[in-house]
């Protein structure tokens, strides 16, 4: 097949036709590779022209197929392109537009600086451009100019049509489970009753736990399905799975159950990793932070104040994120006021302590500027403040006890209820199944057994899915006892005597904790003039202010330090430091008031706390040696100094029992340890017993 010549077949050189050809072929979208095919059509034709400009070589690139080239993409085919271009292999590239090459700059501009080094051309449906040339390069720059603005153009248009709408509330997306659009598009709950409920199980539960994982933990013990959006007979609908904590999560934090229309909630965020840019889904956003919001666009499974009760409860059970780290979720810990007090004096909340593994009475403390080098704010130990507490408390809900019992007879007897009516409605829905799957079945040609077999299986699964539904409905039945008149009448009684339930040792801290945080917004307390009285500021949820005054704790005797231990710190600390102080008492078998034993830290504290001057570190007196260092300095042993001691050649002093010895330098040059020292070195004794002539002569050699 001959060519007739083109106008641009004079830039093509022997040493380009050498190389072999790229086709580069792409589309933005899945969505464009199936539908748009007379576009693929046309870059692979791109093929022939190649061939038809005498290569014999051509590479067709088309794993980008699907992929965007926009900023943030990763295009696996381009990167390829790149790397045969820097190894000297590819003599020109094809590409349908500049658009299918690039949509940003600095792809656009490093194609170019790669083609130019390495003499590639670039070519098209009609041109073929020399990168060595001025004019070619300013039309291939204008092309990529026009392809990312008009990248940016449709981008924008789009972003401002889609939010336009949004803030309408008729951008249509993919609703979550309980939702649907109905034929007019709007939003209404999905009209399967098993959805409904268990959607409304869900909030019910954790109004009850109190706790995300608690109510995921509820549905995944008690072996329930949950709804979820799926492939569902070959398209998009509701299958029924086990519950995850993440759907759980995500159904108690989404404001669309409270009735809102809500845009912008999870934004895509621009990265730098490695030198490029990468596309990530940013954090979830809050109902108030999203970019468009309309509430009571929709019918609602919650009302909107209980939704945001619900995100002040999650938000308060996290640890991680909460900006205050005394609050956390409700625990079975003894301190009831946990997370509820506040420093009247700096406004931190206080910290909970917990002064034995075993003790049950909590210290609330807190740390004001210790972390910066300071003091401690506020600390006292927690008996007493919850005491009056507590009887405050009593005043207030007392008279509410009757209303809780109600409450709590209705709580028993609809706690098995629940999941009797969850498995209730999949009976109906797994009958109605079986019910399809028998007419498909009775409807089949029985001599068509290829078929009538295969749906007979199916109708017999289906048929033991409801005997297995049945079998747990009837074994749930059984073991549900209704309540009897006497436990009724019991139940009453106790709400009557509502005090008394709550101090009996077998009513759980945690159910008096969920209490108290739902009367309580918080507690402010602050020390008056003297320290020796707490002022207590009871800021109740309705709005009304309580103030109490409590007698400040006094420290229990039995965790006090010691007299002995202090007196032993304070001869100590004028020459010593923290360290060697607490291994002299560790020594002593002393203990700190706590019953642990000394550390450097400890012995720090019961200086500051008693106003004992010292230092950290020992502070080293040249003049004074202890045991260790003077026998380091005359090249002998520990054992040396004793005896040297012992025997009253040398004198040292030790402020109390196992201090460190203290001996003078000047004592260690004296005349009479120096003589010890050298009869030592020549005779291997420090004395001699009895006098012996220098001409006596000696049995032994």
């Amino acid at each position: 097949m001959s060519v007739q010549p083109t106008p641009q077949s004079h830039k093509i050189a022997d040493v380009h036709l050498a190389r072999k050809a790229i086709v580069y072929v792409r589309q933005s979208s899945e969505r464009q590779v199936q539908q748009n095919t007379e576009s693929q059509r046309l870059q692979y034709a791109l093929a022939d022209r190649a061939r038809a400009l005498g290569w014999t070589e051509v590479e067709v690139v088309d794993s980008d197929l699907g992929t965007s080239a926009g900023p943030g993409s990763v295009r696996a085919g381009f990167d390829r392109v790149i790397a045969s271009v820097t190894l000297g292999e590819v003599g020109i590239i094809f590409s349908r537009e500049a658009s299918r090459l690039s949509r940003t700059d600095r792809d656009w501009c490093h194609l170019l600086e790669v083609c130019g080094l390495f003499d590639t051309l670039i070519g098209d449906g009609e041109q073929v451009y020399d990168l060595s040339l001025m004019d070619d390069q300013l039309v291939l720059g204008i092309k990529g100019t026009l392809s990312v603005v008009e990248l940016k153009i449709l981008k924008l248009r789009m972003q401002q049509g889609m939010e336009e709408k949004a803030r309408r509330g008729e951008l249509r997306r993919k609703l979550t489970p309980g939702y649907v659009y109905d034929l007019e598009g709007r939003v209404v709950k999905d009209p399967d009753l098993r959805v409904q409920e268990t959607i409304h199980l869900v909030f019910r539960k954790f109004r009850e736990t109190w706790s995300v994982r608690q109510t995921f933990k509820w549905f995944h013990d008690e072996g329930l399905l949950v709804p979820a959006n799926g492939m569902a007979r070959g398209r998009d609908g509701i299958i029924w799975k086990p519950p995850t904590l993440t759907w759980t999560n995500g159904i108690l934090h989404n404001p669309v159950y409270a009735g809102a229309y809500v845009y912008g909630r999870r934004p895509t965020e621009m990265t730098v990793q490695d030198g490029r840019l990468h596309k990530r889904t940013g954090r979830l956003r809050t109902a108030q932070e999203c970019r468009v919001l309309i509430r009571n666009h929709h019918e609602a499974y919650l009302d909107w104040d209980a939704f945001e009760e619900n995100q002040k409860i999650m938000r308060s059970n996290c640890t991680k994120k909460a900006c205050d780290p005394a609050v956390a979720a409700v625990r079975s810990g003894r301190a009831l006021l946990a997370g509820l007090l506040r420093c009247g004096r700096c406004g931190r909340k206080l910290n909970v302590y917990y002064v034995r593994k075993n003790e049950t009475a909590p210290r609330y403390q807190c740390k004001g500027e210790f972390d910066s080098g300071g003091d401690y704010c506020l600390g006292f130990s927690g008996r007493a403040v919850e005491q009056i507490f507590c009887a405050e408390l009593m005043k207030i809900i007392s008279p509410m006890g009757l209303e809780a019992s109600v409450e709590a007879i209705d709580a028993l007897t609809s706690s098995a209820q629940d999941r009797r009516d969850v498995l209730a409605r999949q009976f109906q829905q797994v009958e109605y199944e079986a019910r399809r799957a028998f007419e498909q079945y009775n409807e089949v040609d029985a001599r068509n057994r290829l078929v009538a077999a295969e749906l007979e299986r199916r109708w017999n699964s289906k048929l033991e899915v409801v005997a297995g539904v049945k079998a747990e409905l009837e074994r749930l039945d059984a073991e549900t006892r209704p309540m009897t008149e006497q436990e009724r009448q019991r139940i009453m009684q106790l709400g009557q005597q509502f005090s008394q339930v709550w101090n009996d040792e077998r009513c759980p801290v945690s159910l008096k904790k969920k209490i108290v945080h739902t009367v309580v917004e918080e507690v402010v307390v602050s020390p008056d003039e003297s320290g020796r009285i707490l002022r207590l500021v009871i800021h109740w949820s309705g709005g009304a202010h309580t103030q109490l005054e409590v007698h400040r704790p006094a420290p229990d005797a039995a965790q006090r330090t010691s007299l002995e231990a202090l007196e032993i710190i304070r001869r100590l600390a004028v020459r010593y430091g923290d360290d060697v102080i607490a291994q002299v008492l560790n020594k002593h078998h002393l203990r700190t008031g706590k019953g642990n034993r000394w550390t450097a830290v400890s012995v720090h504290t019961a200086r500051r706390r008693h106003a004992i001057e010292g230092q950290a570190h020992t502070v080293a007196d040249p003049q004074i040696l202890t045991m260790g260092e003077a026998a380091r300095h005359y090249g002998v042993n520990c054992m040396t100094i004793r005896h040297l001691v012992r025997q009253g050649i040398l004198k040292m002093h030790q402020l109390v029992r196992w201090a460190p010895w203290e001996i003078e330098r000047a004592a260690l040059e004296a005349e009479p340890v120096q003589t010890a020292l050298r009869r030592l070195l020549h005779t291997g004794r420090l004395t001699q017993k009895g006098v012996c002539s220098e001409d006596q002569l000696s049995i032994f050699t």
